[in-house]
């Protein structure tokens, strides 16, 4: 009997132990866990929009990891370099202070999702939108919709954009032929903070693309690059 109560015992200390042991061990993955997503999070990231309408809005998904790799090696900006995207209508677009959408064609912004989009930009939110070739009239169309009360207005040379890390004093660079027309830089501007940007016969998110994608000579891309740092460092400065 004496044997056996001493097994059953010697059982009881074992499972204990065991059970000690994976708690410990839950505690310290879930502690590795979240410092590991605190640190994820705590980097820059730029998510690319997800809209409707039949625009390409994921054509090229490289820009945005080579310009945030651009930023990581000239600026002390902490980054996370990978290609997100976002839909309008998610929860996650809060976590990404800085949105940027692109394509050649159409753009469709339901009511609903106007309404979305004007409370992220109203949270802190940053658009940048950049005509890659055919996508103007639709997106003036659409903002619109998420602004009716506001216009976009073309910024002037003397914008802070344009100077606050490399300079621009012929305001956003042509990096496209296009159309040959001058490129233009627009915003709006909501209780004096810049909450959405549209560049327009310029393209700076082509020359983002390394290399060999759009054959743009170096000088182009540094230009490029350059301005899409201005671009990150306004945005989270302002």
């Amino acid at each position: 009997m004496d044997y056996l109560e001493s097994g059953a015992c010697g059982q009881y200390i074992f499972l204990m132990r065991q059970r000690r042991i994976i708690i410990i061990l839950s505690v310290i993955i879930t502690i590795f866990i979240s410092e590991s997503y605190a640190q994820r999070s705590s980097a820059f990231r730029i998510a690319r929009l997800k809209y409707d309408g039949g625009g390409d809005w994921y054509n090229d998904p490289l820009e945005e990891p080579t310009l945030l790799k651009f930023i990581r090696q000239h600026t002390n900006i902490d980054v996370d370099p990978n290609y997100y995207f976002v839909d309008i209508m998610s929860d996650d677009i809060f976590a990404y202070p800085f949105i940027f959408m692109t394509g050649h064609g159409n753009i469709n912004f339901t009511d609903q999702q106007a309404k979305r989009l004007r409370k992220y930009l109203e949270n802190g939110g940053f658009l940048y939108a950049d005509d890659d070739y055919g996508m103007d009239k639709a997106f003036r169309r659409e903002i619109k919709k998420v602004f009716p009360d506001k216009d976009l207005v073309e910024l002037p040379f003397s914008y802070g954009l344009y100077h606050c890390v490399y300079g621009f004093p012929n305001g956003v660079p042509k990096i496209h032929k296009h159309n040959g027309l001058p490129p233009q830089g627009f915003g709006i501007i909501l209780n004096g903070r810049l909450v959405v940007y549209y560049t327009y016969e310029s393209n700076p998110s082509d020359g983002w693309d390394p290399p060999e994608v759009h054959h743009d000579p170096e000088s182009k891309r540094l230009e490029a690059l350059e301005f899409g740092t201005n671009l990150v460092y306004w945005a989270l400065t302002h």
